[in-house]
């Protein structure tokens, strides 16, 4: 063996460990996942599994349960990234520029997001109570109507992503405080010699030179907010009936309440390729961009 094939050689049996590492916490649960997708398995038979091809995924794609739950999480996605994305930039804005007290009250805005997402949910179910919890208190105070929050249908998903918004918004702020703080303070100076006002500023200048930092941020959360699965079980575990169901909790009741993990495995395939598509479509947005 010639010094060049002794070098790299070398230099695989470095790397062999962490390729090996990799592959098993990583590329064998996908390739696991996919092997189980093509057979009828249930952990409560005897028998062995049935191999069935694309079956799973041909009666997950005509199953009305399957896409009520996919629109319950994109709806739930959106209403979420729309109102991060506003208050984050807002926050972020706000909390860039120079005040007194402004330490404290960054600390405070980014409390949210150190908490555990179990404990958030805990402590919303016992805000969003009809008829003891504090937001219903607080709306009598200015005269609006009681809402049923996430005891009913129409308003779960809303409520929800509300919950969402509140302990993730700070993600948003920090990413757009990071791009405010390297933006060239000479472009700002100049717009203000040519006559640019505050408005203008912020619309012409300002926020198309955020605007790659805010998506890299919504791609983020983009990424998360598809995949939240803890506060909801939580507070709603898919109710009331299915109307919070959500891709996760679908997919958790087929494979640990039905005990279909073929099923289930085939709508983890399917999951994964939603996911993504979306933040592809949004990275190619981006870069069009």
């Amino acid at each position: 063996m010639n010094a060049t094939n002794r070098i790299r050689l070398t230099k695989m049996l470095f790397i062999a460990p962490a390729s090996l590492f990799l592959f098993l916490i990583l590329i064998f649960p996908i390739l696991y996942t996919l092997f189980q997708s093509f057979y009828n398995k249930k952990l409560t038979q005897l028998t062995p599994p049935k191999f069935v091809g694309f079956d799973n995924y041909v009666r997950a794609l005509q199953n009305p349960e399957f896409w009520n739950s996919v629109q319950i999480t994109v709806t739930f996605t959106v209403l979420a990234l729309a109102m991060q994305t506003v208050l984050g930039v807002a926050l972020g804005l706000l909390y860039h520029q120079t005040f007194k007290g402004r330490g404290l009250l960054r600390t405070l805005a980014i409390m949210p997001m150190a908490a555990a997402p179990v404990s958030v949910a805990l402590i919303f179910v016992m805000m969003f109570n009809p008829t003891i919890g504090v937001l219903n208190y607080l709306l009598e105070q200015i005269g609006l109507p009681k809402s049923l929050w996430i005891y009913d249908s129409h308003s779960v998903v809303p409520s929800l992503a509300l919950v969402d918004t509140w302990q993730y918004t700070p993600i948003l702020m920090i990413m757009v405080m990071a791009g405010l703080a390297s933006l060239p303070s000479e472009v700002f100076e100049q717009a203000k010699i040519d006559g640019a006002r505050g408005w203008q500023t912020l619309w012409h200048i300002l926020l198309p030179m955020l605007r790659p930092f805010i998506v890299a941020a919504v791609v983020f959360r983009l990424n998360d907010a598809l995949k939240t699965f803890d506060t909801v079980y939580v507070m709603t575990q898919g109710g009331p009936g299915n109307s919070s169901e959500m891709l996760n909790i679908y997919l958790y009741n087929q494979a640990f309440a039905y005990f279909n993990t073929g099923y289930a495995s085939a709508i983890v395939i399917l999951f994964t390729l939603l996911v993504l598509l979306l933040v592809s479509l949004l990275i190619r947005g981006r870069r069009a961009n």
